[in-house]
């Protein structure tokens, strides 16, 4: 790590913004945040690289994981009432058949993957009017197409950070008495010059059964660039020639794999150790279809024909980019490697197109086509990568596989945190890593999010509100996903706004019983589950393993 100078990048910013609270990044963990602080009372800047707010479900085309206890408990108030007011834009606006409309856990998209697979520009028009009344009301400035470039830095506190707008026609001083690092990939723990881990912990460091034997910085997950496809039966849309690199993604066999990489075979989840066969459509063969998978509207749902075709999201394990990591390598690495990302998804739409066998013997679907306008672009492919792991905070607690393995903590169950500030429940789920190219699927407890995890070791002022909290690689894989994230930005938000107002840094509520206590119940009163219920504690034990 380097060390913290007094400015880190940059020449002088053409303007000075100031607010309570400034979060860089309006991915859903920077959103959560956002609406949090500002639901406080807090003046808030939040920047966003792209001209869409909201992560994963939006800019990376990529609806909820989420677990089974969803629609009753296991996330907080927001983000249940996010999910309910996308059901009601598709019951206020969308021609429903009248069973749909009555449908009370409505999954638009009847998308396997999620209990709410839905398009992205709906997330999209939620997001922003919940936003609304505090954007309307200048408490919240949202500034887009925004990226981090510089920081300032005195001691242990930061005291601005400076972005450059639309690829640096401009350059933007924000100042806050808090900063919440919302970015993807923890873009401003190097900027700040915060402590932080990438990539593949030792097991001497971290005590994990499923950790390598040496630390590999460079061994990250895979990412993916996210693109919408439609089906049109009987039409022909396949592309005029073959993307750039299709000679090169069609012929290349992963090393974890005795197929291709463009082929129906990819893990099959429970039993990472094996391959899976997949198609494209539904079937009366037995063969698991990946159309269906992110289905983002079901015509059956509506009453009246609406679009050419059905719609779903291509995010499959054949568009993975594991070849590489685009987190602290050179510039131009960077930039090879999201276009070689780019040029994969595109690769796979032109092998379904052409070459991708039929279960009747034939090859390839014509009628497929890349949607621009579902996900905001011209080329049909999303408007950021989807990002599985981040940079991540050394923190005050560092959240092992230990503490959520279904394994390891067997009888015990649920690990219980006295600090805790919300709740959340997923696989350990790693895909293919660049390096080693491991990949897991563990069984896992639902889990707590602990305070401690939130709080770096050293920097005073700054604060984790997406994927970058105190977790290793492995625990990553389940405190990845949306509701977590969304929780994680909640509680940062509200605790950057609680220390405001009670005057006192974040390690200081942490370390006090009666500070953290108040904390607390102010997440509490903001709809924050704390911790799972009895009931789900004693479930999770007593089910078969």
């Amino acid at each position: 790590m380097n060390e913290p100078t007094s400015q880190r990048g940059g020449k002088r910013p053409d303007e000075r913004l100031e607010a309570d609270i400034v979060i860089i990044g309006g991915g859903l963990g920077g959103t959560a945040a956002a609406l949090a602080a500002a639901r406080a009372g807090k003046s808030v800047i939040l920047t966003e690289e792209t001209d869409w707010i909201g992560g994963q479900l939006t800019s990376q085309a990529v609806p909820p994981d989420e677990h089974r206890w969803i629609e009753t408990e296991g996330c907080t108030a927001s983000f249940r009432e996010l999910r309910e007011r996308i059901r009601d834009y598709y019951r206020d606006s969308y021609p429903l058949t009248e069973q749909a409309r009555a449908n009370p856990i409505l999954n638009p998209g009847s998308g396997w993957v999620s209990r709410l697979a839905h398009e992205p520009r709906v997330a999209l028009a939620v997001l922003q009017a919940m936003l609304a009344p505090y954007v309307n009301s200048g408490r919240l400035r949202v500034l887009y197409h925004a990226s981090p470039a510089s920081a300032q830095v005195e001691g242990d506190e930061v005291r601005s950070v400076t972005v450059s707008v639309r690829g640096g026609s401009r350059r933007i001083e924000l100042a806050g008495a808090y900063v919440l690092d919302a970015t993807e990939t923890g873009e401003l723990l190097p900027l700040t010059g915060t402590e932080y881990r990438i990539g593949a912990e030792s097991r001497a460091e971290t005590g994990e059964p499923h950790a390598p034997e040496e630390a590999l910085p460079d061994d990250v997950q895979a990412f993916t660039h996210v693109g919408a496809m439609e089906y049109v039966p009987g039409a022909d849309f396949t592309m005029e020639r073959p993307p750039e690199m299709y000679g090169y993604w069609s012929r290349l066999v992963p090393p974890f794999s005795p197929y291709p990489l463009l082929s129906w075979f990819a893990t099959d989840a429970n039993d990472t150790t094996k391959k899976k066969e997949f198609t494209l459509l539904p079937n009366g063969q037995g063969v698991t279809s990946l159309w269906d998978y992110r289905r983002i509207i079901d015509p059956r749902h509506l009453a009246v024909p609406l679009y050419p075709g059905e719609q779903s999201l291509l995010n499959w394990a054949q568009n993975d980019y594991y070849l590489g990591s685009i987190m602290d390598v050179p510039d131009d690495v960077r930039r090879d490697r999201l276009y070689a990302a780019r040029q994969l998804t595109l690769s796979v739409v032109y092998w379904l197109q052409t070459d991708a066998p039929r279960l009747d013997g034939g090859k390839g679907w014509p009628g497929l086509r890349l949607r621009g306008d579902i996900v905001g672009t011209e080329d049909g492919l999303a408007k950021s990568v989807y990002i599985r792991e981040s940079r991540r905070i050394r923190a005050l607690q560092t959240v092992t596989e230990a503490d959520v393995s279904q394994e390891l903590r067997g009888a015990e169950g649920i690990r219980r945190y006295e600090d805790s500030v919300g709740v959340g429940s997923y696989h350990l789920d790693l895909h293919h890593t660049t390096v080693t190219h491991r990949s897991f699927y563990i069984p896992s407890y639902p889990y707590e999010i602990p305070l401690g995890a939130l709080i770096p070791v050293r920097t005073a002022n700054l604060l984790p509100a997406c994927k970058n909290i105190g977790v290793t690689q492995i625990s990553n894989g389940c405190y990845r996903l949306h509701p977590t994230e969304w929780n994680v930005g909640e509680a940062a938000g509200l605790l950057a706004a609680y220390c405001l107002d009670v005057s006192r840094r974040p390690r200081e509520v942490h370390g006090d019983a009666a500070l953290r206590t108040g904390y607390q119940e102010r997440l509490s009163a903001h709809g924050v589950q704390l911790h799972w219920s009895d009931r789900v504690a004693q479930e999770v034990v007593e089910a078969p393993k």
